[in-house]
């Protein structure tokens, strides 16, 4: 299996080859937590969800779950143990690192040399990290499905509907303390589909109560996510996101004049 990754990477372009890597060493882990029956007790949600089970045209850091059914016997270390086990087996060099003292279980799951060995750094102990996270207490009123998904490898994975996902977007760019990049071209690609329907209002709002922006119910959230989409910075807006995009060329999507459009569109801003 590491021959076939060598093999993807020096196949992709030299701009892409990072990105490459590192979705495959993602698709494995969702393989080893799907073997683990973890879907039982969490799901899948962010971008790099909307990247697997909706192929938008970036590419996606962290791999992101809310714990759904604690009682379902939900073991993050044991997790995080078997994800491990199986890339030492297939003779990686492979360590983990994980934090559950928070609310939010983080881990690293880190490949020391994997760089180097593939030609991507000169460096024989550059390593590189696949980053996982588990909401331990997410807001409530998530809607749930199950999808089939092939990339690399063959999956079904649990995860938040369409109307949850863009709420969790939403909610993100709200309450982070700065605009992301990535957050506002998901954003966009999400509202560009006249098919997607609008976001989940009893988890944005329980999102919103759990994050300390009650003031925003009741709707308030659209002229608020209006608000301080205009005011961002937007140059960098597009350096956070300008690396992950499969095709450079689609910067624009990440430009205030776009932004402004797509909520006109969905009628959450007025003209400026």
């Amino acid at each position: 299996m590491k021959d076939y990754l060598k093999d993807i990477v020096q196949a992709a372009p030299a701009p892409m080859r990072t990105n490459i890597m590192r979705e495959y060493l993602q698709a494995r882990v969702l393989e080893v937590m799907q073997a683990q029956d973890a879907w039982t007790s969490v799901a899948f949600m962010g971008g790099t969800a909307l990247r697997f089970l909706y192929q938008i045209p970036r590419f996606s850091e962290d791999l992101d779950f809310s714990l759904e059914n604690a009682e379902a016997g939900y073991d993050f270390e044991g997790l995080l143990e078997a994800v491990r086990a199986r890339f030492l087996k297939e003779e990686y060099q492979c360590e983990t690192k994980t934090a559950t003292r928070t609310t939010v279980n983080k881990a690293f799951v880190r490949f020391p040399g994997l760089p180097h060995e593939l030609g991507l750094s000169p460096h024989i102990n550059a390593v590189f990290s696949v980053k996982i996270e588990v909401d331990t207490n997410p807001p409530a009123g998530a809607g749930l499905e199950s999808s089939l998904v092939r990339r690399y490898v063959t999956l079904r994975i649990a995860h938040h509907d369409r109307a949850s996902l863009l709420a969790g977007k939403i909610a993100a760019l709200l309450m982070r303390e700065w605009v992301k990049g990535r957050d506002v071209y998901d954003l966009v690609w999400y509202l560009s589909d006249p098919q997607w329907p609008e976001p989940n209002e009893r988890l944005l709002s329980a999102a919103l109560e759990q994050g300390g922006r009650s003031d925003l119910q009741g709707g308030l959230w659209r002229r608020a996510l209006s608000e301080r989409l205009y005011a961002a910075p937007w140059d960098g807006v597009l350096a956070d996101v300008e690396r992950f995009l499969l095709e450079p060329d689609q910067a624009w999507m990440v430009e205030r004049e776009t932004v402004g459009s797509v909520l006109r569109q969905r009628g959450w801003a007025q003209d400026r």
